[in-house]
C-alpha cells in the first residue's frame, strides 16, 4: 500500500469519526496515531508521540493560550462588555440602522479582548438582541448583525485562532496578531456600510433610536477608557516590541482583574467562573494543538502535503486560480465546522502548497483566518448563526442565514482587496 492511499485513509478516518460525533481533537487524535503505526514502527510511533507531547507542553509559547483566554474571561464574567455596548449605542444609536452599528463596535470592541467568534456572538447577542426588538428592528437585520459581528472574535486580536496558526506554522505570533488589525477594523467598517446601505434601502429594516446629548455620550466614552488602554497597552506593547506574547497576555489578564476589581465588577463568584471557563476553553484549544501535531507529523510521514503541492505546481495554473480553488475549500470547510478545527485540519495539508507557490506566510494566515471565519454565518452549518438561533428559537433558521448573507459581501470585497493589495496585511510587520 503506497503512502498516498495510506495518507487518504487516515483523512477518511478523521472525517468518518468526525461523523459519528466524536470531537474533532480525539478524531485527530486516534487517526494520526493509527498513521503513524502504519507507516512508522509501533516503537518509533510511541517515540514520536511522547517526544513531541513533551515539546509542546513544555513549549513557554503554550502558555501565552491560557493567558489571553483568562483576559477575556475576566472582561466578560465581570459585566465591562456591557459597558462597551452602552458606549456605542450612545453615539450610533440616533441614526438609522445604529443600533446594529452598535453590535458591530461592540462586537469589535469585545474582540479585542476576547478571541473567539461563537463566544463574541453568544454575549452580544444576550445584550443586544432584546434591545434590537425593544427599537423595532427587524429580525433579519438583528440577527444576522449578530451573527456577523461575532466573526470578528477570531480577526481582531488576540485571537485564539491566529495564536493556533502560529504554533502549526511556527510563525511569530505578535507578527500575525499586528498584521491582522487593520483587515478587522476594515471587515468592521464594511459592516457599518452594509447596515447604511440596507437602512437606506428599507428604512423600516432599522429605525432610529432616541437622541443622545454630548454630555451622555462623553460620559459613556468614559467608561470604556479602562478597557480601552487595556487593549492598546497588551496589543501596543507587542506592536512596539516592548513584551512578548505570553508577557502581554499576561499582563492582561493582571490588567483585566485590576480593572474589574477597582470598577467594582468582579465578585469572588465571578472569578471563579471566569477561571473554570478559562480552564476548559484552554484545555479544548490546546488539545485541539496537540492532537494537531498527531496528525501532521503523520501526514508529514506520508509526504502527502509535499505530494499536493507538487502536483498543484505541476498542473501549471496560475497561482492566483490555484489560491481561490484553496480559498472555496476553506469557505466550505468554515461553514461545515467552527473555524480552528477546521483550520487545524487543512493547514498541514494546503499550507506548503501556497507557500512553494510563493505566497507570503503572514499574509496567507491573515488571509485564511478571514475566508474561514465567513464560514461561521455560510449555510448549511454557519456556527454563529446556530448560536443565534439558541438566543433566538422563534426566529427561522432560515432567516438568520439571510440576514447573516448580507455581511458575506464585505467578506468578498476585503478577500479582494487583500489578494490585489497584500500590503494591507503585511505593511505593518
Amino acid at each position: 500500500m503506497s503512502l498516498n492511499t495510506i495518507a487518504l485513509l487516515g483523512l477518511i478516518i478523521l472525517f468518518g469519526l468526525m461523523l459519528l460525533r466524536m470531537p474533532i481533537s480525539f478524531a485527530m487524535f486516534i487517526s494520526g496515531f493509527l498513521g503513524l503505526l502504519v507507516v512508522a514502527s509501533p516503537r518509533a510511533a510511541f517515540n514520536i508521540l511522547t517526544g513531541d507531547l513533551w515539546s509542546q507542553f513544555s513549549s513557554y509559547t503554550m502558555s501565552v493560550i491560557p493567558l489571553y483566554i483568562l483576559m477575556g474571561e475576566i472582561v466578560f464574567r465581570s459585566g465591562i462588555t456591557e459597558s462597551l455596548f452602552k458606549s456605542a449605542y450612545k453615539w450610533v444609536g440616533q441614526f438609522r440602522g445604529g443600533m446594529a452599528g452598535t453590535v458591530v463596535l461592540a462586537s469589535a470592541g469585545f474582540a479585542a479582548i476576547c478571541g473567539s467568534n461563537s463566544a463574541t456572538a453568544a454575549t452580544m447577542g444576550t445584550m443586544a438582541l432584546p434591545e434590537l426588538r425593544k427599537y423595532k428592528y427587524q429580525d433579519i437585520l438583528s440577527t444576522g448583525v449578530v451573527a456577523a459581528g461575532g466573526t470578528l472574535g477570531i480577526i481582531i486580536p488576540p485571537s485564539t485562532v491566529l495564536l493556533v496558526i502560529a504554533l502549526q506554522t511556527e510563525q511569530s505570533v505578535r507578527q500575525l496578531f499586528v498584521a491582522s488589525m487593520i483587515p478587522g477594523l476594515i471587515l468592521a467598517l464594511f459592516f457599518l456600510l452594509t447596515i447604511s446601505f440596507l437602512c437606506l434601502r428599507n428604512p423600516e429594516i432599522g429605525p432610529p433610536g432616541p437622541r443622545v446629548n454630548f454630555k451622555e455620550k462623553l460620559t459613556s466614552t468614559l467608561g470604556v477608557l479602562p478597557t480601552f488602554i487595556l487593549f492598546v497597552f497588551v496589543i501596543g506593547g507587542l506592536f512596539w516590541g516592548w513584551f512578548t506574547p505570553t508577557e502581554s497576555g499576561a499582563l492582561g489578564s493582571f490588567g483585566a482583574i485590576v480593572l474589574s476589581l477597582l470598577m467594582r465588577k468582579l465578585t469572588f463568584a465571578k472569578l471563579k467562573m471566569a477561571i473554570s471557563g478559562t480552564l476548559r476553553s484552554s484545555t479544548m484549544v490546546i488539545t485541539l494543538v496537540i492532537s494537531a501535531m498527531v496528525f501532521s507529523r503523520f501526514l508529514t510521514l506520508t509526504r502527502l502535503p509535499y505530494n499536493v503541492a507538487d502536483w498543484v505546481i505541476s498542473l501549471a495554473l496560475p497561482p492566483l486560480i490555484i489560491l481561490l480553488i484553496i480559498t472555496c475549500i476553506f469557505i466550505i470547510g468554515g461553514s461545515l465546522m467552527d473555524a480552528l478545527g477546521f483550520l487545524i485540519i487543512a493547514i498541514p495539508i494546503f499550507y506548503p502548497t501556497i507557500i512553494s507557490l510563493g505566497y507570503d506566510p503572514v499574509w496567507f494566515s491573515i488571509f485564511l483566518c478571514i475566508v474561514t471565519s465567513a464560514g461561521a454565518i455560510t449555510p448549511p452549518v454557519g456556527v454563529n448563526v446556530f448560536v443565534v438561533k439558541g438566543l433566538e428559537p422563534e426566529i427561522p433558521i432560515m432567516s438568520i442565514f439571510k440576514g447573516a448573507g448580507y455581511f458575506l459581501l464585505p467578506y468578498a470585497v476585503l478577500a479582494a482587496l487583500l489578494i490585489a493589495f497584500p500590503k494591507i496585511v503585511t505593511f505593518l510587520v
